[in-house]
């Protein structure tokens, strides 16, 4: 892997070069240091310059930076982004850039006094973050065994469903299902959403029984790697479904194809929400889907892109995203449909593959 560390240090070098701004970077969120060097610690920082890289972080790390980015220079200091800032003065860099998202205004205080009044600190955002936008194939596959771990833990549970069960019994399941198959952690707080709880697009599960002719709404996804994957499916439960349910799902798998068919590189991320949202409004349900249509997704659950209304990026090929339309309907229940994909030139690919029908369970 430290050649294809090397390889992004190398792409952030050149950005650095091409952008306004010093051309160092002092690097302090944790996902894009292990996107840069490897490191997984949970206190770090880098210090990306023309000629060097050092990785900071303490002692109860030492093992875990020589075994995890052995081929860049490492400092051990227990104030990592503090430590940085004077070996940036030390080697008279004469300014970096920070990661203003991600740094506090106590903590930009703290770098600041450390200048001494001899460096600039140059607030920036998104710089790394551009750049993990596209995945290399060592990530597509981390994040396609993620989804496949997904899928098998799912089509075990489905099996497993029945009245009575509660919410929170099937999402703790859902949880040891995707661990036993593979998973190194789940990628988020699995949602399991019965009945009318199901029109709450984030619910979180609760002690609520599973009843005849409810629906139920399935968001969870499998971490392998670092990489997130992401999932929705919705069904109903001991009935087959109303006409209302049968109505709302039909109509977000029907935004959902018309979402993943616009999905292609050069495509600008606001019109593919649009296509899906479109339909969801002819509809009538306009009101009822007040979320974007995705997200990016890699080694966090929720990043660049954007896919949704107003956003004007450009989709690039190699780049995973969600879609995800959905319809809630309160005091009811709900219906989202999610998958992730990645982008391709003229197509896009599901790296989710169970059934968006409206099954029957238990």
């Amino acid at each position: 892997m430290s050649d294809i560390h090397a390889g992004r240090r190398a792409s952030l070098r050149q950005r650095l070069r091409e952008t306004d701004g010093p051309a160092s970077l002092l690097v302090t969120n944790l996902i894009n240091i292990r996107y840069l060097c490897g490191f997984t610690g949970s206190n770090a920082g880098l210090l990306i310059s023309p000629d060097s890289t050092v990785l900071a972080t303490d002692f109860r790390y030492l093992t875990q930076a020589e075994a995890e980015s052995g081929d860049i220079e490492r400092v051990i200091e227990r104030a990592c982004a503090l430590a940085l800032t004077a070996r940036a003065v030390a080697d008279s860099l004469g300014g970096i850039r920070f990661e203003s998202d991600d740094v506090s205004v106590h903590a930009f205080n703290g770098l600041q006094a450390a200048t001494g009044g001899s460096l600039d600190l140059v607030p920036a955002t998104g710089v790394v973050e551009a750049l993990r936008v596209v995945k290399d194939a060592g990530e597509l596959a981390d994040l396609a065994q993620a989804c496949a771990v997904s899928g098998t833990a799912l089509e075990v549970l489905l099996g497993e469903i029945r009245v009575g069960l509660t919410e929170r019994q099937v999402a703790r399941r859902l949880d040891w299902l995707m661990l036993e198959h593979g998973a190194d952690a789940v990628s988020f707080e699995t949602i399991v959403a019965s009945g009318a709880n199901s029109a709450i697009p984030h619910h979180q599960p609760t002690e609520k029984s599973i009843a005849i002719g409810d629906l139920l709404k399935i968001d969870f996804g499998a971490m392998v790697r670092g990489y997130h994957a992401d999932c929705t499916r919705t069904y109903v439960v001991g009935a087959e479904p109303t006409d209302w349910q049968r109505e709302i799902h039909d109509l977000v798998r029907t935004s959902q194809r018309a979402g993943t068919t616009a999905l292609r590189a050069g495509v600008v991320t606001g019109a593919v929400d649009k296509v899906s949202r479109d339909l969801i409004a002819e509809a009538g349900f306009g009101n009822q889907f007040g979320h974007g249509l995705g997200h990016g997704v890699g080694l966090e659950i929720h990043e660049a892109p954007s896919l949704a209304v107003g956003q004007t990026a450009i989709l690039l090929p190699a780049t995973p995203v969600t879609v995800e339309p959905g319809v809630y309907l309160p005091g009811r229940g709900g219906v989202r449909i999610e998958d992730t994909l990645v982008v391709w030139d003229d197509t896009c690919e599901s790296l989710t593959t169970p059934t968006r029908e409206l099954l029957v369970l238990g």
